[in-house]
């Protein structure tokens, strides 16, 4: 069995899906990624049981009809390796997969297809379209604040929250909170209005979603079942399992603006050099700092076990009493950069609450970090 494909068409095909396949597993095959050839197409699958990422390339011989796994990362490197603009002929003889190109040949061995672990079919129950930008947004707004290996499963992955034509997603760790949406959704099919639907996504499928997207305003469209989500765009196919699990109620933990009655605006950019600098400084564990808020100045200080100290001085809009409040800096660190505005907007109801950033007069993002005891 003998066909040719273009390096530039294979390697970009390859790169989609090698980032799912995972180097070490109990099953062998699963570090292999399923090559299905039929009807003119060139079909590559990797799956690691929990997601399963599809594209497809066009080939001229449609008569062709067969099927093989071969180890993802030995074709990876080999492809990555070989000049663009070169074609790479392929030769199935039994159980090997011989490739050619110019004075290049390479001969690696294949696993039967038969034996390749597909996720089930999803049943769509629920389906709508977004834009890839809009959907890059809400995961990059959010991701950062995923919990890692919590014994709390459901916090390991982002929240997708679908009310009427609005998409939201949250993420946290149980120390602080990340909130985006967007309200543009498309193409609405047994959604109904003023109910909400949510949706848990694995952190590893998030990880590897946000790698596939672009900044493009090409629709997604996007099915839900009551275990899967699938994601069609392009030649590509994603699949994740879903969260089976309850998130926390996240309306609870975002303070309420109109109950917040200590209010500070700060340059951004500022802000984030200066807290960035006193960071260094902090402990790896906790990184605990303490802010004292003053009549339009902010004092940012850190110690460590060390005895040494960092501290910061810097301008901001305050008028209220002077008050001081411990956080973990790198907390604050990382929802001021996902924070696009070059103002932000600092909010507590007293001095032991919790922080709520957002941007100057923007609420499509918002950020909650806890307080620290120092």
């Amino acid at each position: 069995m003998k066909f040719s494909i273009g390096i530039d068409e294979l390697l970009p095909a390859i790169q989609s899906v090698i980032g799912v396949v995972e180097k070490r597993q109990t099953l062998p095959i699963l570090s292999n990624i399923l090559v299905n050839v039929s009807d003119g197409k060139f079909i590559i699958t990797g799956t690691d049981l929990e997601v399963e990422i599809t594209t497809s390339i066009a080939i001229e011989d449609k008569s062709l009809q067969f099927d093989f796994t071969v180890p993802a990362k030995k074709i990876f490197d080999i492809c990555k390796n070989l000049d663009s603009g070169i074609i790479l002929n392929f030769e199935l003889i039994d159980n090997k997969l011989i490739l050619k190109s110019k004075k290049s040949r390479f001969t690696l061995i294949t696993l039967s297809a038969e034996n390749y672990p597909n996720l089930d079919p999803i049943s769509s129950t629920s389906e709508f379209s977004i834009a890839q930008r809009d959907l890059k947004f809400l995961i990059d707004s959010t991701q950062f604040s995923m919990a890692n290996q919590d014994v709390r499963y459901y916090l390991n992955g982002l929240l997708f929250e679908i009310y009427n034509e609005e998409l939201r997603s949250v993420a946290t760790d149980g120390h602080r909170l990340a909130y985006a949406n967007i309200d543009n959704l498309s193409n609405l099919i047994n959604i109904s209005k003023n109910t909400t639907q949510q949706l848990i996504i694995p952190r590893k499928a998030i990880t590897e979603l946000n790698r596939l997207l672009s900044d493009s305003e090409a629709p997604l469209n996007i099915s839900i079942s009551a275990s899967h989500m699938n994601i069609i765009f392009g030649d590509l196919s994603f699949t994740t399992k879903l969260i089976d699990g309850r998130f926390p109620d996240y309306q609870r933990v975002i303070p309420a603006t109109e109950l917040c009655t200590k209010n500070i605006i700060a340059d951004r950019h500022i802000l984030k050099q200066s807290l960035a600098r006193i960071a260094v400084l902090s402990t790896e564990k906790y990184k605990a700092a303490r802010l004292e808020f003053q009549k339009n100045n902010l004092i940012a200080v850190v110690h460590n076990p060390e005895q040494e100290e960092a501290e910061e001085h810097l301008p901001i809009e305050y008028t209220g009493d002077d008050f001081s409040i411990g956080f973990n800096v790198g907390y604050l660190v990382d929802a001021l950069n996902a924070v696009k505005e070059d103002q932000v907007t600092l909010s507590l109801t007293d001095a032991n609450s919790s922080c709520l950033i957002s941007g100057l007069n923007n609420d499509a993002v918002k950020y909650v970090v806890m307080p620290m005891r120092l």
